[in-house]
This record gives structure tokens, C-alpha cells and sequence, in this order.
């Protein structure tokens, strides 16, 4: 996988390695480490087509939205036009 983060599974192993853990167990922690960024973190590439499927989603809810009100404008003048014709 392409990662837009840099995370050095080494130097942090090491640092495990360090503070006591086993070089088993730093590798292994690294490892896991590692998958959980790759996975689970966004990247900013990922905030973008988050952001511009957004725009596109209040886009096109402006446009239902103004389609409706005109819609409701114009039956009520067509109401109010009946009323008013019917009551003459």
C-alpha cells in the first residue's frame, strides 16, 4: 500500500526494545502498529474525496430543495387563484 504516512516499524521497534520489551515482542507490536496507520488512519488524499463528494451531496440538495419550494409556490398561487376565482 501506498502510505501517505511515514511510520519507521524499525526505530519504533528499537524504542520498544529500549524500554524493556523482548525484540520479539517490539517486532511484533511494530508490525500491528504499522497495519492499524495503513488502515485505519485518513489520509488527506482521503479528506479530499470526503470533501468533494460533500460539495456534490449539498449541491445537489440545494437543487431538490429549490425545485420543491417552486413546486409549492405554484400550487399555492393555483390554489389561491381557485379560491379566488370560485369565490366570485
Amino acid at each position: 500500500m501506498n502510505r501517505a504516512i511515514s511510520f519507521d516499524t524499525l526505530a519504533y521497534a528499537k524504542k520498544l526494545i529500549a524500554a524493556g520489551f523482548t525484540e520479539r515482542q517490539a517486532e511484533v507490536q511494530a508490525e500491528a502498529l504499522s497495519e492499524i496507520i495503513d488502515k485505519h488512519i485518513a489520509t488527506n488524499q482521503d479528506i479530499r474525496g470526503l470533501e468533494v463528494k460533500l460539495k456534490e451531496m449539498e449541491d445537489r440538495l440545494k437543487y431538490e430543495l429549490t425545485v420543491r419550494l417552486g413546486a409549492m409556490i405554484a400550487a399555492s398561487i393555483a390554489i389561491t387563484v381557485s379560491l379566488t376565482l370560485l369565490s366570485d
